[in-house]
């Protein structure tokens, strides 16, 4: 039983605001110890249940926060950035279950903590087949079309309520309740650890017996990015696959998802080279 996990930051435990989940404010370095604990968490009730093997893709910002002498050393990490497939890199067909860990809800949606869509300072809105799209969503598609169920997400009370929605009989692990984008009621470690351990290990089981299914999108499959600004939007129509549709808004195509997503991240990466930095 292989275990695939990709771990962000804004959803882990504790966490509510931004300069937790920021290599400038001084509390960063705490919360990477709550990234990693959260991750062992996961690791651990994975294990009791029969897990294998497990990769744990850090998938926030600069994807180096998770503390690997603090890891569980049944667990091997991919640590770093610039990956062509960003959240999801390491994915394959050879994995039997994908863990979401510490994930957040899409900005606009309700009133997720800390929520945005990738690159917050840069994306609004990111929408599949036109259905606005989380990142929790977008990264199941590519899952989807490796053939790997989503097993386990793990969060704020707003990104499991979606996660629900969306993925059948899915185990989630709400470790806090959003108050506001810049609030949350927060689980101490212990109880919210229990609780992750509690939904690995029921998600283990559930993938083991086939009770869970891939999430999978229509194809062709259309995306459409809305930045926060008319410079990304512009900067991508350099490349002849992005076909701008409204002032701050590009759309591509492709007849299979992992094309699609390659092409989501070469339109962020391009995207942002559009609005000069202070």
């Amino acid at each position: 039983m292989k275990v695939f996990m990709s771990v962000d930051m804004e959803g882990i435990t504790g966490v509510s605001v931004g300069g937790q989940v920021g290599r400038v404010d001084g509390e960063y370095q705490r919360f990477r110890k709550l990234m990693t604990a959260d991750t062992n968490a996961a690791i651990e009730g994975a294990l009791a249940a029969g897990a294998t093997e497990i990769l744990v893709n850090d998938s926030h910002g600069s994807m180096t926060n998770i503390l690997i002498e603090e890891l569980n050393p049944k667990a091997r990490l991919l640590s770093g950035a610039k990956k062509h497939y960003g959240m999801m890199q390491g994915i394959s067909d050879a994995f039997d279950v994908l863990f979401f860990v510490g994930y957040h809800d899409r900005d606009g949606a309700d009133d997720g903590v800390l929520n945005h869509t990738y690159m917050g300072g840069t994306v609004y809105e990111i929408r599949v087949n036109g259905v606005p799209a989380s990142e929790m969503l977008v990264n199941a598609g590519l899952a989807g079309h490796f053939g790997v169920p989503i097993g386990l997400v793990t969060g704020d009370h707003v990104i499991c309520r979606s996660a629900a929605q969306a993925f059948p009989a899915v185990e989630t692990a709400p470790v806090k309740e959003a108050v506001n984008r810049y609030a949350a009621d927060c689980l101490t470690p212990h109880v919210a650890h229990e609780l992750i351990r509690a939904g690995a290990a029921q998600a283990v089981a559930k993938a083991e017996a086939g009770a869970i299914q891939p999430y999978t999108v229509s194809l062709p499959v259309t995306f459409e990015i809305e930045f926060k600004s008319t410079g990304e939007a512009y900067t991508c129509e350099l490349v002849p696959q992005f076909r701008r549709v409204g002032n701050r808004t590009i759309s591509f195509a492709a007849d299979d998802y992992l094309s699609a997503y390659r092409l989501l991240w070469a339109a962020l990466a391009l995207g942002r080279s559009g609005t000069p930095q202070a």
